[in-house]
This record gives C-alpha cells, structure tokens and sequence, in this order.
C-alpha cells in the first residue's frame, strides 16, 4: 500500500432491500445492513442460511434485487463503492509455474506474466504483502504455498486497491488456532489502520465474540444484528444453535489484543 489512511468514521456502507431467488426458491429475502468504516461485521448462521450467497450477490456475482449505497456523511455523497474480496480457497494446480509475483502482477496490473519482471510493480507488491508478513513470498510459486501463505497472498491482493469494503468468506478454514488468532488480529489491524469496513463469514464463535464490532445472524434475512454479547445471548441466536452459552472472553481483553497488533513477527500462519 502506498499510504495508510485512518478511517475518518463518515463513510456509511448500506445494503437495501438485498434478495436473491433462484426460480421459486428465496435463498435470501430483505436483508439490510448499515456499515462505517473501521468496524468487523461477522455474519453467521448455520450451512445454507445464504451466507455466501450474500457476499456473491454484494458482489455483482449473483441476480439480486435490491441496492449497495457507498455515501460519504460528511457531504452526502454517494460514490462509487471499491470492493475488495477474499474467497474460501482458489485452485491452482500442482506444478503450474505462476509465482505471487506472477498472479498479482497479471490481476492488479494487468501486466503479462511473460514480459521482464517490472522493478515498480515488484515495489508495490512487496509493500502490499509486507502488511501480512508475506513479502518473503514473493517469488514463490503459489501452487506450493500453505493454506495459511495463501491466505496472507489473496488478503494483499484485496487491499491493493484500497478499498471501501472488505469481504471475506469463511477466510481462516484449515488454519490452526495460533493462525487464526494471528488472522483475527491482522483484521483488527486493518481496521483500525486503512479506510475501510469488514465484512467475514465466520464459524468461529470465540473469535467472533472477540473482535467483531457487529454480528449479524442470518437464515434467508438477518434475524438479529447488534454487539456479539446482544446476538449471542438472543432467543434467535437459541433458535439456530440450541442452547449454546455465549462463547467464553473477557470483553476488556480485546484492548489487550489491539495493542499488540503489528509487534509480533512471528509467523503461525502457516
């Protein structure tokens, strides 16, 4: 990234009347959201409540009906919203000789992965990938990174464009407990330090209830949104997951949590 912008707290993110339907079946009915920059929103809800579908139809990827409005509170404006967006996984298959390198070049830049490798754009990368510890990466070939390498990879591609929006479906699957403590941090990071709102699909209650400013309890349409303590201990949280307590933390911890962002260099992702 070429600078770090603090988010200013007037950039509002709506999602209005969002539905999907695939013939006669809803997949998701009326779901509205409200968003600022430097906020994690988690959604949850059990297999086929439409979670990834609503981050395929915030991406244009799916028919749906309904609006995204980007708008600035400062002067009312509505701009054009930048979407950064992180999958659960890619395929690349074995032995195919594309580096990091070669896969952000060719995405961001557009720059044929054939031609002599541009000094400017390896600079850029490098930068990007420095923010998740990941510019050693640079020349290895992708098809040989770990599940928690390729994460950081697809997370230094998302930010590049300095997005407004942030989407990342189920982004830690496959990384163990010191990973996705690390990923949950990074996130903390990123929102506090760039211009942006969150949005991740997440089975893991604990870390949910950690560092999440929102949760949102989705089957079909939102049920419940609100703090994780509000969610977690509503009667529709009970309806989907049983009589599950709220998941364990100690709410003054999280402060512990922010500070240190960025000092560890230690590397569990892997």
């Amino acid at each position: 990234m070429k600078k770090i912008i603090k988010p200013c707290g007037l950039h509002c993110i709506k999602v209005n009347h969002l539905g999907v339907r695939f013939g006669e079946q809803i997949i998701l009915e009326d779901v509205n959201l409200h968003m600022h920059c430097g906020s994690i929103n988690a959604i949850i809800g059990k297999n086929g409540a439409g979670k990834s579908t609503l981050i395929r139809a915030m991406l244009d990827d799916i028919p749906h009906e309904g609006e995204i409005e980007f708008k600035d509170l400062h002067n009312a404006k509505i701009q054009k919203l930048k979407i950064g967006y992180v999958p659960q996984s890619i395929n690349i298959e074995k032995n195919t000789p594309v580096s990091v390198y070669d896969l952000i070049a060719s995405y961001q830049y557009r720059f044929p992965v054939f031609f002599k490798k541009s000094k400017k754009i390896e600079a850029e990368i490098k930068q990007a990938l420095a923010t998740f510890e990941a510019e050693d990466l640079i020349d290895k070939q992708v098809c040989n990174l770990s599940g928690g390498q390729l994460q950081r990879v697809l997370l230094a591609m998302a930010i590049m464009d300095e997005p407004h929006l942030l989407l990342l479906d189920e982004p830690v699957s496959g990384i163990d407990q010191n990973g996705m403590e690390l990923f949950y941090r990074t996130m903390v990071y990123l929102k506090e330090n760039f211009d942006l709102s969150i949005i991740l699909i997440s089975h893991d209650l604990d870390y949910v209830a950690k560092y999440a400013d929102k949760v949102i309890l989705l089957d079909k349409t939102i049920l419940k949104e609100g703090s994780p303590k509000e969610v977690f201990s509503s009667d529709e949280f009970k309806s989907i997951f049983g009589n599950e307590e709220l998941p364990g933390y100690v709410l003054k911890e999280s402060e512990k949590h922010k500070k240190t962002v960025g000092k560890e260099r230690s590397n569990p992702w892997d």
